[in-house]
């Protein structure tokens, strides 16, 4: 028997990309014989033709199934719950804008093939905007020193994931995961292979600034105790700091009474200083706040409009 995969996409607002991906696609498919493919589809509510598209393309081919999401529950719930409802030994996830080239699945394939239970693209390199790229490499190698695992670098979460690797994850049950983090505390070898990131093919990119920001502090948080446990420490520090200045002043004021001004200026930036470090660790803490307040509701990942042509 043919072992099956399924190829998870996840789209919002992709109307001039999804033939061009389904050709490139099946172009792709048809030179790795011996298994069975299923394309899965999950839409995050798009308000352009996206979904009269797909739905094109399954009447003519039965391969192709898509999920409607209710509404738009953003790039990262949506893609984590296509990725649980897939079915198969194993499953490749991609974005459908053509960024993660179809052409790479074949050595997603033969490398899974060896025993490797995940496979990884990585972008060293990029025809996207370089500044873009540049602080996501540098955010990723932050994220990597500070954390208490090791993540792989310069990944979307393009690659294939096993049956046992997904298991994994549901049992988990992470309302807001972030995944290329998620499967790296799960402790299995991740094998990489590197690309060129191409380009979008078509249209607007939906990731804006709030988006790369909330990802960012999502991998943060989850992922690494050290924001935290440096707020303990900074406090500890300008505390023993503010002590030292006030005994010093307190000091010198009882010695030199008459001529040892106070000092309107050094209590001001002391002042502003130690309520600036206040706030920005109120911040980090209420992010941490916030990661468990996600989990403690226990919403759904997503929930869902319609399935189209879904048989899995």
């Amino acid at each position: 028997m043919k072992k099956m995969i399924t190829i998870m996409m996840a789209c919002f607002n992709e109307e001039e990309n999804v033939n061009e991906l389904y050709r490139r696609l099946n172009d792709s498919l048809n030179n790795i014989p011996n298994y069975d493919f299923k394309l899965l589809f999950i839409d995050n509510s798009s308000v352009d033709n996206t979904v009269e598209k797909l739905d094109q393309l399954a009447q003519k081919d039965s391969r192709i199934t898509i999920i409607v999401n209710n509404r738009n529950f953003g790039h990262i719930r949506s893609p984590y719950w296509g990725l649980m409802q897939s079915e198969g030994d194993a499953t490749i996830c991609m974005a459908s804008d053509l960024q993660d080239p179809p052409e790479l699945i074949h050595l997603f394939i033969e490398e899974w093939q060896k025993g490797w239970k995940i496979v990884l693209a990585t972008k060293p390199t990029s025809q996207t905007n370089f500044l873009v790229h540049a602080l996501r490499k540098t955010y990723y190698e932050i994220l990597d020193r500070i954390s208490s695992i090791e993540i792989v670098k310069n990944t979307t979460g393009f690659g294939v994931y096993d049956r046992e690797v997904i298991e994994h994850l549901k049992r988990i049950n992470d309302p807001y995961p972030y995944m290329r983090g998620l499967v790296s505390e799960l402790g299995y070898p991740i094998k990489t292979v590197e690309f060129k990131q191409p380009k979008r093919f078509a249209g607007i990119s939906s990731n804006n600034f709030y988006s790369l920001y909330d990802m960012a502090l999502l991998g943060i948080v989850n992922h690494s105790v050290v924001p935290i446990r440096s707020a303990t420490f900074i406090g500890f520090i300008c505390s023993i700091l503010s002590f030292c200045i006030a005994l010093y002043y307190l000091i010198m004021k009882l010695i030199y009474w008459d001529s040892f001004p106070l000092g309107f200026a050094p209590l001001v930036i002391g002042v502003f200083l130690f309520v600036g470090i206040q706030f920005i660790f109120l911040g980090v803490l209420g992010e941490y706040i916030i990661s468990i307040q996600r989990t403690v509701r226990k919403l759904p990942t997503v929930t869902e409009k319609q399935r189209i042509h879904y048989d899995l």
